[in-house]
């Protein structure tokens, strides 16, 4: 997992990358999503008492209603799970995919609550006019400290432009859970994914809880 100061900036990249779906109209370039939504979502944290105190179930709530109708999480989570996605019932695929929704919202609602003032630092877009796959690059200026790079990996959709995958200083979102996804199901299956999945969220739940940020 990041460590808390790119935990947080994770925090912000998966917002602004699960908010794109629904940003803006579909003739908006991947690069002008990525700039407004991110300022959009560090506005919201700044002036936000509740969120700037760590209050990890105020952020919870918020990115539930207004960001997960803009997500496909069930490609996501098939593409985390890996191989073996493919042996799962729709039953274990339903479940792995809601518990894994549940720990991305929960993991990066703490993150996001301990996000600071850092600056940020839109890079041009380098990418032909008929690039239907491109990556979007954002870094992160810290003072005294060296910049993370954030990368949007997104793909144009009929419905405009959506992001598939984050990386944060180098680490993809999808290929870091695919690992330890990976062994966990090779070791227990996928059932015993799934009650790994939940036993985190039952943790970060109970770490959510008021007087535990």
């Amino acid at each position: 997992m990041p460590n808390r100061i790119e935990g947080a900036l994770a925090g912000v990249a998966l917002v602004a990358a699960v908010t794109l779906a629904g940003a803006a109209g579909a003739d908006t370039p991947p690069d002008v999503l990525v700039k407004q939504v991110t300022l959009e979502v560090v506005s919201i944290i700044k002036s936000d008492k509740d969120i700037q105190s760590g209050d990890r179930r105020k952020v919870v709530g918020l990115i539930e209603a207004k960001v997960l109708p803009h997500f496909d999480f069930t490609s996501m989570t098939a593409t985390a799970v890996g191989l073996a996605w493919r042996k799962a019932s729709p039953e274990q695929k339903m479940r792995l995919t809601e518990e894994f929704k549940t720990l991305l919202v929960r993991t990066y609602a703490s993150a996001l609550a301990a996000y600071s003032d850092q600056k940020f630092d839109f890079r041009p877009l380098h990418a032909r006019p008929n690039d239907t796959d491109v990556t979007v690059q954002v870094r992160i200026i810290q003072p005294g400290r060296q910049s993370v790079p954030i990368d949007y990996g997104m793909e144009k959709t009929a419905s405009g432009w959506q992001a598939y995958d984050v990386t944060v200083g180098g680490v993809s979102l999808v290929a870091n859970y695919r690992t330890e996804f990976g062994n966990i199901a090779r070791a227990e299956g996928l059932d015993g994914l799934i009650r790994t999945l939940h036993a985190k969220n039952e943790s970060l739940a109970q770490s959510g809880e008021p007087g535990k940020k």
